[in-house]
């Protein structure tokens, strides 16, 4: 494979500097160094809008496109050659000009439930603070749990860690891919069952985006691609396409394979958790992304489609 095409003497990763992104773009340029040894490759820390507000929700100040925007600058401009994301910030429709070229195999894709007092949700007395920033956990911890209180967490991972620490919180909600990977597990206090909180689409897996006139890179960066991976997650962000999936809305979408069957889980809600449809398909890895669109109107028969118009007239959510 390496005579196919020409191995480029350098490699420049764009990565976010926080600790969990800092460690993904290392762990792309560990796997890429021990693939092409011959090639140098380094990383190029940027800060993005995303990073820097924090004193709103991603919802409020325009959704996850705010973490990926200057990484994609910076391939544009020819700073970088590839940028590494977590999937579950990737906007649905990569813009034009750009390529994900591969996505990698997922770490655990569950949200993880941290506390230091109480061993699980079903613990939490009424009233209890709960912190996340993603109106997906908070529909479904109203849904579930009305009692408990959920305000919104912003900041990186050892913040959001340091909030609850110093008692603004009871527990918080993260992903536990993070937590994994920065070597956080023993905070973890349980995992959440995907039937308890439905993950994000792309949860756990990491997206490596180039421009599209590199066909060299998209061919040298295919060993890092996982296609179980890959089908789970073009399904996720098929359903999410179709209804206009961004920060500002709570949907969840989450696909597994099994003996050579996908199964695709998804739900939309209101933000208060009141309202919720919900839909479950099985079939083919391959036909993963049919099976996204297929769940989409599925949903919208179920009454998705009012829930979504609702959130967008309603300011009061």
């Amino acid at each position: 494979m390496s005579n196919a095409f020409q191995i480029p003497q350098r490699i420049i990763i764009a990565s976010r500097e926080s600790l969990l992104a800092m460690w993904q773009a290392k762990f792309i340029r560990q796997r890429l160094i021990q693939l092409y040894p011959q090639t140098e490759v380094s990383i190029l820390g940027m800060t993005t809008k995303g990073d820097q507000i924090l004193d709103k929700s991603l919802s409020k100040i325009g959704g996850k496109g705010l973490f990926i925007k200057e990484l994609e600058q910076a391939l544009e401009e020819g700073q970088a050659d590839i940028a590494v994301h977590s999937m579950k910030d990737m906007p649905m429709i990569v813009p034009e000009g750009f390529v994900l070229a591969a996505i990698t195999e997922r770490e655990d894709p569950r949200d993880a439930f941290v506390s230091n007092q109480y061993k699980n949700l079903d613990e939490l007395p009424a009233g209890s603070i709960v912190g996340t920033s993603s109106l997906r956990r908070e529909s479904q911890l109203r849904a579930q749990f009305p009692h408990l209180e959920v305000k919104p967490l912003r900041g990186n991972v050892q913040t959001r860690l340091r909030k609850l620490d110093e008692g603004q919180y009871t527990a918080i909600i993260l992903a536990a891919a993070g937590l994994k990977r920065l070597s956080l597990s023993e905070r973890i206090t349980a995992l959440l069952s995907p039937e308890k909180s439905l993950p994000a689409v792309g949860q756990g897996a990491l997206g490596i985006e180039c421009r599209e006139n590199r066909p060299d890179l998209v061919a040298l960066l295919q060993p890092l691609h996982h296609q179980e991976t890959a089908y789970c997650v073009k399904a996720e962000r098929a359903m999410s396409r179709v209804l206009g999936g961004s920060c500002q809305i709570p949907l969840g979408a989450f696909a597994e394979i099994s003996k050579h069957e996908l199964k695709l889980r998804g739900f939309v809600a209101s933000p208060d958790g009141k309202q919720m449809v919900s839909n479950e398909l099985t079939g083919k890895p391959e036909t993963g992304e049919e099976m996204g669109k297929s769940m989409a109107q599925n949903l919208i028969v179920q009454g998705a489609d009012k829930i979504l118009a609702a959130i967008e007239t309603n300011s009061g959510w």
